[in-house]
C-alpha cells in the first residue's frame, strides 16, 4: 500500500509543478492574445478604446492589472472548473469546445496505431528471440532501418506510391467531406478508409523499436537461471514463453510504452501536417502560428494529463506484474 500511496503522491506533486509551468510560461513568452484580437477587429472596421481592451482581456480570461498571486489562484480555479479561456484562432470558441472537437481524432488514430505497434512488435520480438539465429532474425535488420528512416520522408513515400500513384488511398483528410459527421456505418467507415494510411505510416516507423527490444531481452532472459530451471523440469515451451521469459522481457517494453502512450497526444504534429488530419497536431501548429497562448495553455494542460496519466496507469501496473517493484520501494 506504501508503495501506491507514494506514487500517487510523487504524480501530485509533478501535476502541481506542471500547472505552474503552464500558468507562467505564457506570460513570460513575447506578443499578447489581446492585442491581436483588436488588430483583427480594427482589420474589420471595429474601434478600440481602453473598455473594449480590458472586455477581451477579460474574455480571454486573464487581468493583469492583479497581482501574479492573484492571477495564479483564478487560473487554477479556472482550470480545475474547466474554462481554460477562449481561443484566438477559433474565436468566439473556447479552448475546450476546440479541444474536445479534435482530441477523438488523434486518439482513434494515434493512440490505435500505436497500441497495435507495439503488440504486434512485442509478439514478433518475442518469438524471434525464442529462436535466435533463425532467418526470422534476418529481418530484424530491415525494421530497425524503417524505424530509423524519418517519419515524414516515409509518410511521403506511402502517399506517393498508395494514394496518388495506385490510388488505393486518400492522400489527405479525415473522412469524406461530402458525408455528415455522425455515428453511423458510412461515417465510420469513411473515417476507417481515410485513417488507414497514416495509421499504417505509425505502425511501421515505431514496429522496428519494439521488435529489436524485445528480441534482445528474450535473448538475455533466456539465459537466467529461473528459465533454466522450468525447462529443467520438463515445462513445456509454450508455458515458459509465456509465463517465464516473456513475462519478464517485456517489462522493459511495458514501461517505454508508457512513456509513447503519453505522447499520443503531443506526437500528432508530424502525422496531421503530412495527411491534413484533422487532431490535435494541427490544433497546436494553428496556435503557434497565430500566438494562440489560450489554445497552446490548454493543449500543453492535456499533453502533461495525457503522459502523468499513462505513467501512473503502467506504475501501478507495473508493481501487479513485477512484486520486486514493489519490494525496492
Amino acid at each position: 500500500m506504501n508503495y501506491y500511496v507514494r506514487k500517487l503522491g510523487f504524480y501530485v506533486v509533478a501535476l502541481w509543478a506542471a500547472l505552474t509551468l503552464n500558468f507562467l510560461i505564457p506570460r513570460l513568452l513575447p506578443g499578447n492574445p489581446v492585442d491581436i484580437l483588436l488588430a483583427k477587429l480594427q482589420q474589420r472596421g471595429g474601434t478600440v478604446n481602453a473598455e473594449t481592451r480590458r472586455a477581451y482581456t477579460l474574455l480571454l480570461g486573464g487581468d493583469d492589472s492583479q497581482p501574479l498571486l492573484v492571477q495564479y489562484g483564478n487560473y487554477l480555479v479556472n482550470t480545475f472548473t474547466g474554462d481554460l479561456g477562449v481561443s484566438v484562432t477559433y474565436f468566439p470558441a473556447p479552448v475546450t469546445e476546440v479541444i474536445a472537437t479534435s482530441l477523438p481524432w488523434t486518439i482513434m488514430l494515434i493512440g490505435i496505431a500505436t497500441v497495435l505497434s507495439f503488440v504486434i512488435g512485442v509478439s514478433l520480438g518475442a518469438f524471434v528471440g525464442w529462436k535466435p539465429g533463425t532467418w526470422l532474425d534476418s529481418l530484424v535488420p530491415a525494421t530497425t532501418l524503417l524505424a530509423a528512416v524519418p517519419y515524414f520522408w516515409l509518410a511521403l513515400i506511402l502517399v506517393y506510391f498508395l494514394a496518388s500513384t495506385l490510388g488505393l488511398f486518400p492522400a489527405q483528410g479525415g473522412y469524406d467531406v461530402v458525408l455528415s459527421p455522425g455515428w453511423n456505418m458510412e461515417f465510420i467507415g469513411s473515417t476507417i478508409y481515410y485513417g488507414f494510411l497514416p495509421a499504417l505510416t505509425i505502425v511501421i516507423a515505431s514496429l522496428g523499436g519494439w521488435l529489436m527490444g524485445m528480441r534482445n531481452m528474450m535473448v538475455s532472459t533466456l539465459s537466467e537461471d529461473y528459465v533454466l530451471t522450468a525447462q529443467a523440469k520438463g515445462l513445456s515451451n509454450a508455458r515458459i514463453l509465456r509465463g517465464y521469459a516473456a513475462r519478464n522481457a517485456i517489462l522493459p517494453s511495458i514501461a517505454g510504452f508508457a512513456t509513447s502512450l503519453g505522447f499520443v497526444v503531443s506526437g500528432s504534429v508530424v502525422t496531421e501536417q503530412v495527411f491534413s488530419y484533422p487532431g490535435i497536431g494541427s490544433k497546436l501548429l494553428s496556435a503557434v502560428t497565430n500566438n494562440d497562448y489560450a489554445l497552446m495553455q490548454g493543449l500543453f494542460l492535456f499533453i502533461t494529463i495525457a503522459v502523468l496519466g499513462a505513467n501512473l496507469v503502467v506504475d501501478l501496473l507495473y508493481g501487479l506484474i513485477d512484486p520486486r517493484t514493489r519490494t525496492r520501494s
